[in-house]
């Protein structure tokens, strides 16, 4: 990880609406936070919300701790993100698989590629390698649970990335 260059991370879970966004803003907080040369995005292996804002529940409850969902806008994982990122984290294990099939055809239609996949949980020590839960049909704890683990997950990543980039 470069000082110079950015270090790129897209969010991934199902519509981009609820975690995804959630684990966006979180993890450039703490990107922040820490000093991190890192940027950080958001999108969704299916099409279902183009164009809308997060979820009004995870907007509020965010908000709630000081995060602001309000400006993103909901999008599709493209091919393309497998060359401009360096870092793509998927929210679940239905998603991990989606994406690592989404990376084989990028592979074959684009050649190398520069992104990494992983689960959100990959390293976190309170919720090691577990899916982050879809809370859309959920009430309101599980947003909760969302932010929680959102939290919990950036700060393993944060340590990760923190490492990497003394070493380069």
């Amino acid at each position: 990880m470069s000082s110079k260059t950015p270090y790129q991370v897209l969010c991934v879970c199902l519509g981009n609406i609820c975690r995804s966004p959630t684990a966006e803003v979180v993890l450039r907080h703490y990107g922040d936070v820490h000093n991190l040369n890192i940027v950080v995005d958001s999108a969704g292996t299916s099409n279902y919300h183009p164009g809308k804002a997060p979820d009004p529940r995870s907007q509020q409850h965010a908000r709630k701790r000081g995060y602001d969902l309000s400006k993103l806008r909901a999008r599709q994982i493209t091919l393309q993100d497998f060359i401009e990122f360096d870092l793509i984290l998927a929210m679940d294990h239905a998603n991990l698989s989606d994406i690592l099939a989404l990376q084989t055809r990028a592979k074959h239609e684009l050649g190398h590629l520069r992104a990494e996949v992983a689960l959100m949980s990959e390293y976190d020590p309170d919720y090691p390698k577990q899916a982050l839960p879809d809370p859309y049909y959920g009430e309101a704890d599980g947003f909760e649970r969302v932010l929680d683990q959102c939290e919990s997950s950036s700060l393993a990543w944060i340590n990760i990335l923190k490492m990497q980039q003394k070493r380069a």
